[in-house]
């Protein structure tokens, strides 16, 4: 079944922006949220969260990126996430769903 933008001669496109979003948890943890936004629907989604400690290791990091972008491309994000209308409600989902 083709779509508005098929019918236009124009290729649907799936396109998200990387939100990342930082709460702290005390003098020495915090969490950042990956989150995504769906260009097209404005919705949000938290695709992961990864907590660091003090004190940091630059490997971390370099794990959690590699980590960030394998998730996004072995499924789709519309599968795996659940969307959202703020990125509020996205991280208050994500906190309950994994608490």
């Amino acid at each position: 079944m083709l779509n508005a933008d098929q019918l236009d001669g124009k290729a649907a496109m799936d396109l998200f922006k990387e939100v990342m979003v930082w709460k702290r948890l005390g003098d020495t943890s915090a969490v950042r949220y990956c989150c995504l936004n769906d260009l097209k629907t404005d919705q949000y989604a938290v695709q992961s969260a990864d907590f660091f400690r003090l004190p940091l290791e630059e490997q971390q990091f370099r794990n959690f990126q590699s980590q960030f972008a394998e998730l996004f491309i072995e499924v789709s994000v519309h599968e795996r996430c659940d969307w959202y209308d703020s990125l509020e409600d996205a991280i208050r989902a994500h906190d309950r769903d994994f608490s």
